[in-house]
Parts: C-alpha cells; sequence; structure tokens
C-alpha cells in the first residue's frame, strides 16, 4: 500500500504543470473566460523583446547587411521549430507545461534541469534590464568617464537622482505591483504598451536616420562582412550568442496557452509574436547601423548618449532612452513571472498552485525575495555583460534550443521525423557552439580586466 501512495505521488509530481495553469478565477476575483489572441500575442512578444534588441545594429557591423538580416530572419524560423517541437509533444504526451514534456522524456532530472535554467537566466536577465534602467535615468560610471542620467540632465545632481534610489523608487512604484498578478494575461495592456514602446524606439531611430540621410549624408553600409585574416573570420561567429538571446521565450509558451480561450491557436500565437519582433528586430538593425555605421556601439543605446547633429537632438536622445527605459519596466512582469513559478517549483514541488488563494503567503513571500534578489544584484553588478554573458549564452540556448532538440533526438513516443531530428542536430551544434565562444569571450575578459569584451 506504502509502494502505490508512492507511485500516485510520483504521477502527481511528473505531470503538474511546471508552468501552471491559471485558476478559473481573475486576479480580481470575477469569472476569467480565457485570454484573447491579442493579448497572448502581445504578451509573448513582450516576453521576445528585451535588452537583446540594444545589441543587433552591432551585428550588422559585423557580418554586414546582408547575411545580418538574413540570420535574424534564420533565427526566427529556427526559433519557430524549436516551440513547434514542444507544442507537439505537449500533445502527444499529454503534458500542459513545458516541465512536463522534459519530466515525460528525461524524468524528474529533466525538469529540473530546466527549472534551474530558467531560473539562472531570467535572474540574469532581470538584473540586466533593472541595470540599463539604472543606467538611463541615474547614469553611470564606466572607465573614469560619468555619463549623466536622464533625471541628473533635467534637474541637476541630487540625492533623488542618484541610482539606488531611483532603482528603490522604480521597484516599488513599477516592478512591484506588477509583479502581484496571479495570471499572465493580467498583463495584457502593459505588453501593448511595451510593444508600442519598442516601436516608438524605432520610429525615432528610423525618423533620426531619414533626416541624416537627407542633411549630412549617411555612409554607404557594408553589404557583406569585411574578411581580412582568420581572426576577423572567427568574429563572425561571436553574434550567436546575441541572436540566440533575441528570441528566447519558450518559459512563457505553456502559460500563454493554459489561459488562452481555444487553447489550439498557440501556434497562430506563436508565429504572429515572431513575426512582429523579428520585423522589429530587421529595421532596429538596419536603421540603427545605417544612423552610426562603423562607430555602432555593442549597446547601441550609448550612441544616443552624443549630439546627433540635428535639431532637437537632445530631446530626441532623451525619447529613445526613455521610450527604452519604460519598455523595459513593463518586460520586467512578464518575464518574472515564469521565474516565481519555477522558483516555487524547485522549492515547493508538492504544494498546490500559485493561483490557489491558500498560496497566497507563499507567492507574496517568493515574490518579495526574488525582487530584493534581483534589485541586490542591480546595485552590486558593475555591468551589464556581466550578468548578461554567462547567463545568456548558456542557461538561454538551453531553453530555446538545446532542451527541445534533445526532446526530439530521445524521441520517447517515435513520433519524431527525420527532417526533425536533423534540425534539432543543427540546433544543439549551434548552442553548444555559441556557449563555447561566450565562455572564451568572459574567459580573455578576466586576462583583460581593463578592456571591455562582448561576443559581438
Amino acid at each position: 500500500m506504502e509502494n502505490l501512495d508512492e507511485i500516485r505521488t510520483d504521477i502527481v509530481e511528473s505531470t503538474a504543470p511546471l508552468l501552471q495553469e491559471s485558476s478559473s478565477e481573475s486576479d480580481g476575483g470575477g469569472e476569467f473566460n480565457g485570454a484573447s489572441f491579442s493579448g497572448a500575442v502581445f504578451n509573448l512578444a513582450t516576453t521576445i523583446i528585451g535588452a537583446g534588441i540594444m545589441a543587433l545594429p552591432a551585428t550588422m557591423k559585423i557580418l554586414g547587411l546582408i547575411p545580418g538580416i538574413t540570420i535574424i530572419v534564420l533565427m526566427a524560423f529556427l526559433t519557430d521549430a524549436s516551440i513547434e517541437f514542444l507544442l507537439r509533444f505537449s500533445n502527444i504526451g499529454n503534458q500542459r507545461s513545458y516541465g512536463g514534456v522534459m519530466d515525460d522524456s528525461f524524468g524528474k532530472c529533466g525538469r529540473i534541469m530546466l527549472q534551474v535554467s530558467i531560473l539562472v537566466s531570467n535572474i540574469g536577465v532581470l538584473i540586466v534590464y533593472m541595470i540599463i534602467i539604472g543606467d538611463v535615468l541615474a547614469g553611470k560610471n564606466e572607465y573614469g568617464i560619468h555619463h549623466a542620467g536622464m533625471l541628473e540632465g533635467w534637474f541637476g545632481i541630487s540625492w533623488w537622482n542618484r541610482r539606488t534610489f531611483v532603482l528603490l523608487v522604480t521597484t516599488l512604484t513599477v516592478f512591484a505591483p506588477l509583479t502581484c498578478f496571479k495570471r499572465i494575461d493580467s498583463l495584457r495592456l502593459t505588453s501593448a504598451i511595451s510593444v508600442a514602446l519598442a516601436v516608438v524606439f524605432l520610429v525615432i531611430t528610423a525618423g533620426i536616420t531619414i533626416i541624416k540621410l537627407f542633411t549630412d549624408g549617411l555612409m554607404m553600409p557594408r553589404l557583406l562582412p569585411n574578411v581580412t585574416d582568420l581572426s576577423s573570420f572567427w568574429k563572425l561567429f561571436t553574434v550567436v550568442p546575441v541572436l540566440v538571446n533575441a528570441y528566447i521565450c519558450h518559459y512563457n509558451v505553456h502559460s500563454i496557452q493554459n489561459e488562452l480561450e481555444d487553447p489550439s491557436r498557440i501556434k497562430p500565437v506563436v508565429r504572429s509574436a515572431l513575426a512582429m519582433c523579428s520585423s522589429v528586430y530587421v529595421m532596429t538593425s538596419l536603421f540603427g547601423y545605417l544612423l552610426f555605421g562603423d562607430g555602432t556601439l555593442d549597446d547601441v543605446l550609448a550612441n544616443f548618449d552624443t549630439d546627433l547633429g540635428i535639431p532637437f537632438g537632445s530631446v530626441l536622445n532623451d525619447a529613445v532612452r526613455f521610450s527604452y527605459a519604460a519598455h523595459l519596466m513593463l518586460v520586467f512582469p512578464v518575464v518574472f513571472y515564469p521565474l516565481r513559478i519555477n522558483i516555487d517549483g524547485l522549492i515547493f514541488p508538492t504544494a498546490p498552485p500559485l493561483t490557489s488563494s491558500e498560496s497566497d503567503l507563499r507567492f507574496g513571500s517568493i515574490t518579495a525575495g526574488l525582487i530584493a534578489v534581483i534589485f541586490l544584484g542591480a546595485n552590486f553588478i558593475p555591468s551589464i555583460w556581466d550578468a548578461f554573458q554567462f547567463t545568456g549564452a548558456t542557461a538561454a540556448v538551453c531553453i530555446g534550443f538545446i532542451f527541445p532538440a534533445a526532446v526530439i533526438l530521445k524521441d520517447r513516443h517515435n513520433q519524431a521525423t527525420k527532417r526533425d531530428k536533423t534540425i534539432a542536430i543543427c540546433m544543439i551544434v549551434l548552442a553548444v557552439f555559441s556557449n563555447a565562444i561566450a565562455i572564451y569571450s568572459d574567459a580573455y575578459a578576466l586576462f583583460k580586466k581593463h578592456t571591455y569584451v562582448y561576443p559581438i
């Protein structure tokens, strides 16, 4: 009888959603009849578009326009394929979460590996977001040079626009309220606004580029990479981690599907979100590189800290920086959502779902603890790349490509085709290669402590 109880417990643990389903009631206590198609698209698009967008113009500088745009589009198709793998094997194995798929293929060990990867990746990404918001609003010191923040530029230096205080106020007034929603669909409006802000950034950048084109003229950008030796050839591959990270959204797909009014429409949701984000990525990369040319920095936002040489240039600079900082503030709760669920799954694997009323204390404690960790990380980690390189180029590629490909190659239900396995092998090779480059870049940076190294 004891053995029978143990078997039942194992079954419950293995089939419980890692990204949990919503309760039948909304956060406000009313009836919830399912998320809309547009709300799901905006939530998934917001998951995709984050800090990576700022590094994409620099990939154009290295690859040239033609290969750069081609690879951005190719990565969108690979992302679609990896998500399709997860959704298909979710249906075959009757699973309702990414963790369920991993558990079905690799047992409890696979599920824990996924949870840890999401934990590492999302905490790193959220620290990056908070650091960038602090840099934009309060400024930063880098290599002995002070870059003034927007608040300092507007109001001068004061105690209330210091970095720590600005991040504290942002955390208490923006992050804390938005992370208290129990359903991801409750963030559909802020997600729509965040996508709109990304488009605002794109429109302003395009406008500045067009004005510069007709007034001062712009240099003809490279269409193809400039390969002169083995070192320059090797450098071409350093864009891979950035492009891989640009599309990571897999940890939120099942949460969004579980809340959809019609869950069978998740594939059109994914493709619509990927099409929207790919368009923003291509246009941002194109106009950012056209505007700054070979002077494009690894983080193109830093280019908007200089004189643009056009009327109202300082106003446009502030508009670009503010729209991007506000965009990241609204992306934060969407990325935070799966982080909270996965750490709950690691610490309390048999507890009731966080969406249930009896889990309010646990929900509040985990939320407050995670926000505190992220806040401290953002204040004590000096550079976004220190947080971004290891977490982004290791855990993220496992979530987006290695784990979905491994599920296909394991093929527990004998449903994978030869084409599926070929794509899966390509994904793993790409992911391992990008990891190796990121680790090499970080190791090189340790020996060159005063050299800025980032794998782009």
